[in-house]
């Protein structure tokens, strides 16, 4: 999608720092972090949200959320525990109309979020 700020990333028109790419899935640093790590894994294919699940086929679906689970482990997550967020919609605080997923770790969480 042209206006897409993650579409831009996904496309380099954006630099980014990222952390790991296939050709289905992007993971790369939050430029506004709100944990001591905190990454965004999205599809490369543009979807709006989790709503919109279904216009990825099951395999794509899968790797990003395999994808996940492995850089979190990578990156010693799976250790001490970490949470994954994904935002739909403006009143749950999607800021970006891209399907993502925020992977937070390393700082304690309080439940309920926000």
């Amino acid at each position: 999608m042209k206006d897409c700020l993650f579409c831009k990333i996904i496309n380099k028109e954006i630099k980014s720092e990222i952390i790991y790419e296939s050709d289905n899935v992007l993971v790369f640093k939050d430029i506004n972090p709100h944990a001591p790590v905190h990454l965004l894994a999205v599809p490369k294919k543009h979807i709006n949200s989790i709503a919109e699940i279904d216009k990825l086929d099951s395999k794509q679906a899968l790797e990003l959320l395999s994808v996940i689970a492995k850089t979190a482990k990578d990156i010693g997550l799976d250790k001490s525990g970490f949470r994954v967020v994904t935002n739909t919609g403006s009143s749950a605080g999607q800021s970006v109309n891209h399907l993502h997923f925020h992977i937070l770790g390393k700082r304690n969480f309080k439940w309920p979020p926000g």
